[in-house]
């Protein structure tokens, strides 16, 4: 027999000798590809009978020397190498600690937070927002902050890209003990410096923060960091109406650290700036979400209307970057066909499908792609959104000289004496500019 027909042999054999709960490993794996076998509905065009088999071999052979024992861990390594053969992003697994902090969020519930959220970069934590009235704003700490330690270990990546001791999921370990954490905070024109960060019952989630930029303060800057909680097209559109009451002469919307959320409210979202029809296709089902004014509402509703229904019609960019993805990438999307300019970096490349979560035997959940989404005019959306100009964040410059380079893109470009045409440009396309991311865990589309 053939090297590779031994190999699936084997592979179905141990699989399906195997009672329920024959191991930890082999239940995880299993329970996650009878899933993705059943369910998944998105653009990849791998044959999954055949990786499934390919990986349950994998599984075998790991799995041998611990037996019955063989852990969680080692069927979700195997999963996470199976997944990324698939190659769609959308697609993955949680544990059961990614599963609580998604719930956290979805839920809004109350945990201890220092009220800071942060990402992994070269040389530390980048502090991409901070929570108005939190313990860390009353420290003083500023977003975009760099935390270079946390509690005696180092943070973020090294020069050569290699994670260090901390990074975000670490964070937010230590946030949820309860403790004041310790950090070593660098900023633009100071030297570095240790700071305390104590803790407080805070909402697990962050909203939209509203702050004025520009060389007049009539630019308002809206970050804009998730779309899980159930009433984020409301805080959305509660900030595009504090902007206006401010005399907002212009707006940007920073998605740069947003990484997607329900359908229903990122469409309900991008339609303050038109109104929004967003078609999806799923396994012999269709399904179409629409907004109008920033609220969802029936298709016929949104069809019917024209784009003076629009809350913002004012000078609009949009920040996105690797960052930015699922239905983020989609919020762009429409925000560009209503006119906004897209700066910063080509977004991740999950906008065009959306999952379901579903519970695994280990307490965490799989992401499972179930739908493809499409334009009104039944064109596939775009995977991912390439700006029209391009400028990424360069992080070096925030914290050596407090300048965000992809805002000052867009502001020069809100200043040009035309938009961009509605249309995302490809990358021969981008203008480039100098320096000068459902409450329930089983249901809900994402």
């Amino acid at each position: 027999m053939p090297t590779s027909r031994r190999a699936r042999a084997l592979a179905l054999a141990f699989l399906t000798s195997l009672p329920a709960g024959a191991s930890p490993a082999t239940d995880l794996f299993g329970a996650a590809t009878r899933a993705v076998q059943q369910q998944y509905y998105g653009w990849s065009t791998v044959d999954r009978t055949q990786l499934g088999e390919k990986y349950a071999a994998v599984l075998a052979e790991k799995c041998a020397p611990q037996g019955d024992a063989c852990d969680y861990a080692t069927g979700r390594a195997v999963l996470n190498d199976m997944f990324s053969e698939l190659g769609d992003a959308h697609t993955n697994i949680r544990d059961a600690e990614g599963a609580e902090r998604l719930a956290e969020v979805s839920q809004n519930r109350a945990v201890n937070r220092t009220g800071v959220r942060v990402v992994r970069v070269a040389g530390g934590l980048l502090v991409v927002s901070v929570m108005p009235g939190s313990p860390a704003e009353q420290a003083g700490l500023r977003r975009f902050d760099l935390l270079t330690e946390v509690n005696g270990q180092a943070a973020g990546k090294d020069a050569d890209g290699k994670n260090l001791a901390v990074g975000s999921n670490e964070f937010i370990r230590l946030e949820r003990a309860g403790a004041p954490l310790n950090v070593t905070l660098r900023r633009a024109g100071q030297p570095d410096h240790p700071l305390t960060l104590p803790t407080a019952r805070l909402q697990a989630r962050d909203e939209p923060n509203l702050t004025w930029t520009g060389p007049d303060g009539k630019t308002a800057l809206i970050d804009y960091p998730s779309f899980l909680a159930s009433d984020s097209a409301a805080l959305f559109l509660k900030s595009v109406a504090q902007a206006q009451a401010g005399g907002a002469a212009a707006l940007v919307v920073d998605l740069r650290y947003n990484g997607g959320g329900s359908l229903q409210q990122c469409v309900a979202a991008a339609s303050i700036f038109g109104p929004v029809v967003y078609k999806t296709r799923e396994q012999g089902l269709s399904y179409t979400y629409a907004g109008l004014r920033g609220e969802p509402v029936f298709p016929f509703l949104a069809r019917a209307a024209g784009p003076g229904w629009a809350l913002w019609r004012g000078p609009l960019a949009v920040l996105v970057g690797p960052n930015t993805a699922s239905c983020a990438e989609v919020f762009a999307y429409y925000a560009h066909k209503a006119g906004a300019v897209v700066v910063g970096e080509k977004t991740r490349g999950v906008g065009n499908s959306g999952v379901v979560f579903e519970p695994m035997p280990d307490g965490g959940v799989l992401s499972v792609t179930i739908l493809r989404a499409y334009s009104e005019a039944d064109e596939p959306l775009p995977a991912a959104i390439t700006p029209d100009v391009a400028a990424p964040t360069d992080v070096s410059a925030l914290t050596a000289q407090g300048r965000d380079t992809t805002l000052e893109a867009a502001l020069t470009a809100l200043r040009a004496p035309a938009a961009p045409a509605a249309g995302l440009r490809n990358g021969a396309g981008q203008t480039d500019v100098g320096g000068g991311g459902d409450a329930s865990l089983s249901v809900g589309r994402r």
